[in-house]
């Protein structure tokens, strides 16, 4: 059934995308330990506080342009602190 290979395909896609169709990424502050290679990689997507901790710049949304440097960012995060999220809610089944 096409309805739900759909549903399947949703639900398994490891790159997720808002809304707007715009991937976005997230930083766990509690996993975070300061090692910033988001931010030497991604100066554009990502800040640092006054603890060293990593945040998401512009609420988290990467612009197309900058998808890959968000890829690197979270590929290369040793405490897995950076992942991408999605602002919608998961298809019921998910």
């Amino acid at each position: 059934d096409s309805t739900i290979a759909t549903l399947i395909s949703k639900c398994t896609t490891l790159v997720k995308v808002t809304k707007e169709g715009l991937m976005r990424v997230k930083v766990d502050p509690d996993k975070c330990e300061g090692h910033n290679r988001c931010c030497a990689l991604a100066p554009e997507l990502f800040d640092v506080d006054d603890y060293g901790t990593a945040t998401a710049l512009n609420d988290g949304i990467v612009p197309p342009e900058l998808e890959e440097k968000a890829k690197l960012a979270v590929q290369n995060c040793p405490e897995y602190a950076i992942e991408f999220v999605n602002k919608q809610t998961p298809e019921k089944g998910c």
